[in-house]
């Protein structure tokens, strides 16, 4: 048994030409049938990296080739699996395991030690402590029999053509460009970065870092940057900073290599950007003929009302190819 999930594949009739077929005239347009290509190999390498998942529950799952089979980063997979399944890549795993490790108790024929081992928990505390959380009960009982335990199947995604709200967006090419702030670590499971991004936006406007950083803007992007330099090659880190020729020994150097971007702007509260980022990833990535290149994440905050903000989202792309 699999769960199935969709996204929107968006009907764009005045750029892509699209032609539905009908019962008198079986006919469609190349760029119609690009349209209709690009949503089935996204779909393909999505549904592949989920049997790359169930392959590995008792082994390693390397997030870095979860992104290769996707064609693009760790953290741009987790990004797009978070937003598309509405639960973090760990959290998904780990209901898959307690899943699996739940039919294993049932056999009666393990140990509740070698079932935790084979799952890949090094000790029975941690093994008992996910299990209860995602089962509500002890691995114990479950031995004992007669107890009901929960079911979370794989996820198999799929393509639901539907009506969606317009996306305006433009596509800009820049040469590389220096920034300069504050950064933090990110860690490489996303989720345990959604407290600690926030904390440090709330730090650094408190001490005057922001107000500081907005007088040594100088040079395009104009605004508060959020980067996020989280590619295969260096330390995933998180920028706080300002695209700037003024030196400081205050703050740090960021170069923003040359990129091509989509970019996208939103109003709204500052939380309002998580729907924008979740709409392009679910609607407009896997229509739009591009996949992500290995380039930063930018977010532009263009004002600072926190209530009626207005800001940018720039997603680094590469074209596909056909």
């Amino acid at each position: 048994m699999f769960r199935s999930l969709s996204f929107l594949c968006k009907d764009r009739e005045e750029k892509y030409q699209y032609i539905f077929y009908n019962d008198k005239d079986k006919y469609m347009t190349i760029e119609h049938e690009r349209m209709r290509r690009f949503p089935m190999e996204w779909i393909e390498r999505l549904n592949q990296s989920m049997n790359y998942i169930e392959e590995h529950l008792t082994g390693e799952i390397e997030y870095e080739q979860l992104g290769r089979i996707a064609c693009c980063s760790a953290y741009h997979y987790q990004r797009m699996f978070t937003y598309m399944a509405g639960i973090t890549l760990a959290e998904y795993i780990r209901r898959r395991k307690m899943s699996l490790a739940a039919v294993d108790l049932q056999s009666g024929a393990e140990r509740i030690i070698d079932i935790a081992e084979k799952y890949g928990y090094c000790s029975p505390t941690a093994f008992n402590r996910a299990f209860q959380s995602f089962h509500g009960i002890a691995p114990s009982s479950v031995k004992g029999g007669g107890v009901s335990v929960k079911s979370f199947s794989p996820i198999v995604f799929k393509v639901a053509v539907k009506g969606a709200a317009e996306m305006n967006y433009r596509i800009e090419t820049k040469e590389a460009f220096r920034i300069i702030g504050v950064s933090a670590p990110l860690d490489k499971e996303i989720e345990n970065n959604f407290m600690a991004v926030p904390k440090m936006w709330q730090d650094t406007s408190e001490n005057g870092t922001v107000l500081k950083l907005a007088g040594m803007m100088d040079t395009p992007l104009k605004g508060l940057l959020g980067v996020s330099v989280c590619n295969d090659e260096e330390e995933w880190k998180y920028f706080i900073a300002v695209s700037s020729t003024e030196m400081s020994d205050e703050f740090e150097e960021y170069i923003v290599p040359a990129s091509t971007w989509a970019v996208f702007s939103g109003t709204g509260t500052n939380q309002s950007i998580q729907v924008l980022e979740q709409q392009i990833v679910t609607e407009w990535l896997p229509t739009s003929g591009y996949e992500y290149a290995n380039a930063p994440d930018i977010e532009v905050y263009l004002n600072a009302d926190p209530q009626n903000a207005q800001y940018e989202v720039w997603i680094p792309v590469t074209k596909k190819k056909v």
